[in-house]
């Protein structure tokens, strides 16, 4: 019998305010998988391969709870832009999404009694055109530096965007209208 205790396998600040908001009850363990990929995989197949990798790491020591875990990444003329390695790394992301629309993919995975269950959800992401000066002074917010595709959408990146097409929280890191609707169909109870 499964306890009404919620692990988000994950260390991203952003999928716990999500979730704090909410007031979900929840504990964190981060599941800290490989998260290479074979780039041969469609962004899609990807983001579920890595939630899957982090559910099932951390299911092992906890089979009687309920598992979250997501992953994201950003897309750009079928390239995946990962987190800058550098200054110089980010600059070029942001340079190549200036003026273009990409693809943001979370795919989210959760486990319950044994059995997972994934989805995903795709958003896609305008950019203004931006100025060497613009992206300059983001650079200097230290903001990109440890986000996919370089940019924060919940953040100073916010004022990179012109248009979004979808799930804005798909873009966040956790698309919570539907992780919601799913943990409620695998008998999660939320808080009243």
């Amino acid at each position: 019998m499964l306890k009404q205790t919620l692990i988000l396998a994950s260390s991203s600040p952003r999928r716990k305010e999500l979730l704090e908001e909410l007031q979900i009850p929840f504990v964190i363990s981060s599941s800290n998988v490989d998260e290479s990929f074979d780039p041969s995989l469609s962004p899609e197949e990807i983001v579920i391969d890595l939630a899957e990798r982090k559910v099932e790491a951390i299911y092992l020591n906890n089979q009687h709870s309920f598992i979250l875990g997501a992953d994201t990444v950003v897309c750009l003329d079928g390239v995946i832009l990962g987190k800058p390695t550098s200054r110089e790394d980010a600059s070029r992301m942001l340079s190549e999404l200036s003026g273009k629309t990409h693809s943001v993919y979370t795919g989210v995975a959760i486990m319950a009694n044994g059995i997972c269950s994934t989805f995903y959800e795709k958003t896609d992401v305008l950019f203004w055109e931006l100025t060497d000066e613009e992206i300059h002074d983001y650079l200097d917010t230290g903001e990109p530096f440890d986000k996919a595709g370089a940019y924060g959408i919940q953040g100073v990146g916010r004022t990179l965007v012109k248009e979004i097409k979808g799930d804005y929280f798909t873009v966040v890191g956790l698309p919570i209208s539907r992780t919601v609707r799913e943990l409620k169909a695998h008998g999660f109870h939320l808080p009243k």
